[in-house]
């Protein structure tokens, strides 16, 4: 017997055999189910989603000898006939070859008369959209006010391109790209049934590379059994595909955190030996900065089924979220200008090299993630950044015992022992802060700090336990940065997590939220000319409206 491809002989017969797609499944077999039949179907889709075998599969119910269901028999003649493609009562037309108006005049000129030997005359026109205008506007009655035995399943991967007039007398289905993890657990299934040989992250990359098409799965599975000789290893997928191996990507990423151009273009050489696909390159960077980012933002979140992932974590702790979202979105651009560059590689390594040339001056870490506070960038941007420091452990609920200690007990203010004038006490930390120009979560970090005491060169901060969500130990590193923008020297910070007093920028800023309040109260209620409008029209002010200008 000769030999059949996979997309063929695994093509679904039932709609229980289908791979995903069930939402449009559950509305045809609801339907069939319940005899609420409609005379015209319409699907919608990208190229190997399934749309013809859901019409094929669809006419198998609608003709089945058994009756109309959504479980055909599979055994009766029609069922079989349909199958085999010589079912007469089941006319198969592709509409990309026939775009002329004869061609469909001819078509409809039988649809009047009743089915052969079968329930339904079923019209399946597929590639529908590429019928002319006078086409379709031969069509358009049939379809408005067809015959009680003729059925019209139609199939199209530009529904944009079909008449408002057509679509509105078709019930529309758009079925969906398949997830990669939809097409590994299918292709898994079908190379056991096979008796093929297969490693699990070779069919990742076949996965990732059909773009959501079940078909195209299929057919690349083909090639690369011929290509692995009756077997599927990870390094022939990739070389068939043209892929790079995913650790030369990390490779590239480790280089770009350390600001290191050199290893980035030594990376480059390395994988321009194996004649790679610079786009899926960049796509592979594509994917690894967004599982980075997945598992700066929320720890344990990122995808389990990659083998690397160990190694993406502890890239993604070793860098800030800024870097990663400013590299993903360096590399979706440089993925849309590889078209229009002089070389891919060229492409490739502008791309690469913009990452370190652009890496921002100052970042926000997330919450956990640990990595240098402050990057290089302008001038310094071929300096590596500075390695991560040691997280301060944070205290208790309860706080500091030792910050506790060194502060009053009433009053917010702590012990001070300041040799150098030009830092600040405890009573003048916070008008000290808005010195500092900071942003993000460092600013919010150090809005609810209070200072405790100050030793030399040293300041010892209490963190409010309730702002304390967000605080990692690169808050203390990004405030002693900003300090020495302002002293020329270096300091140190250290910031526990306890209660607090008074003596918070958050406190002063609410101090005086408060006392602009209440001036504006009382210029309110001093107001003559408004209170003889009051006394004069019997009105008064809405509690809670009054608010200061500034």
């Amino acid at each position: 017997m000769s030999y059949q491809v996979l997309a063929r002989k695994w093509r679904p017969g039932t709609f229980r055999e289908m791979v995903g797609q069930q939402h449009v499944l559950r509305a045809l077999i609801n339907a069939l189910d319940h005899d609420r039949l409609h005379h015209a179907y319409l699907f919608t889709g990208t190229r190997g989603v399934g749309k013809t075998t859901v019409a094929r599969i669809l006419a198998k119910c609608l003709n089945c000898d058994a009756g109309v269901s959504s479980e055909p028999c599979g055994q009766c003649a029609s069922c079989c006939e349909i199958a085999e493609g010589r079912s007469v009562d089941l006319l198969e037309v592709d509409a990309a070859s026939r775009t002329k108006v004869e061609d469909t005049r001819e078509l409809l000129e039988n649809v009047q008369y009743a089915p052969t030997r079968s329930r339904f005359k079923i019209y399946l026109i597929d590639e529908v959209h590429m019928l002319s205008n006078h086409s379709f506007n031969a069509l358009l009655k049939t379809l408005e006010e067809p015959p009680p035995h003729a059925k019209f399943l139609l199939a199209t991967t530009d529904p944009q391109k079909l008449p408002a007039t057509v679509l509105s007398r078709c019930l529309q289905f758009n079925l969906k790209n398949m997830v990669p993890e939809q097409i590994v657990e299918h292709l898994s299934h079908i190379l056991e049934r096979e008796s093929f040989s297969f490693d699990e992250p070779a069919l990742g990359l076949l996965a990732r590379a059909a773009s959501g098409s079940m078909r195209d799965a299929l057919s690349l599975t083909d090639q690369a059994i011929a290509f692995g000789s009756g077997a599927l290893r990870e390094a022939d997928v990739r070389d068939m595909l043209g892929t790079v191996d995913r650790g030369r990507i990390l490779t590239l990423v480790a280089a770009i955190i350390e600001g290191d151009p050199g290893g980035v273009l030594e990376g480059v050489r390395e994988i321009a030996q194996h004649a790679p696909d610079y786009a899926a390159t960049l796509d592979d960077l594509i994917a690894v900065f967004h599982q980075m980012t997945v598992a700066q933002m929320v720890p344990g979140a990122a995808d389990p089924t990659w083998p690397e992932l160990q190694r993406i974590t502890e890239l993604a702790a070793s860098c800030s979220l800024d870097d990663s979202q400013l590299w993903y979105q360096f590399a979706v651009n440089g993925r849309r200008d590889l078209a229009v560059s002089q070389d891919p590689r060229i492409g490739l390594e502008m791309t690469l090299l913009r990452m370190i040339a652009f890496r921002p001056a100052s970042v926000v870490m997330p919450p956990g993630v640990s990595g240098p506070s402050v990057a290089s960038g302008g001038s310094d941007s071929g300096k590596k950044p500075r390695p991560p420091v040691a997280p301060v452990a944070p205290t208790t609920p309860q706080g500091n015992k030792n910050a506790s200690a060194a502060r009053p007990s009433e009053g917010g203010s702590g012990v001070v022992d300041n040799g150098a004038d030009d830092l600040p006490s405890t009573h003048s930390w916070p008008e000290y802060f808005e010195r500092l120009g900071l942003v993000g979560i460092t600013h919010n970090i150090a809005l609810h700090c209070e200072l405790v005491s100050v030793i030399g060169r040293r300041m010892c901060f209490t963190l409010d336990t309730k702002n304390a969500t967000l605080y990692n130990s690169k808050q203390a590193r990004a405030l002693e940065a900003a300090f020495a923008q302002i002293l020329d020297e270096t300091v140190e910070v250290v910031i526990d997590v306890g209660d607090v007093g008074e003596g918070t920028p958050a406190r002063r800023v609410q101090l005086l939220a408060q006392a602009r309040q209440e001036e504006a109260e009382r210029a309110i209620a001093d107001d003559p000319v408004l209170a003889g409008v009051l006394s004069e029209f019997d009105g008064e002010i809405i509690e809670g409206s009054i608010r200061p200008l500034h």
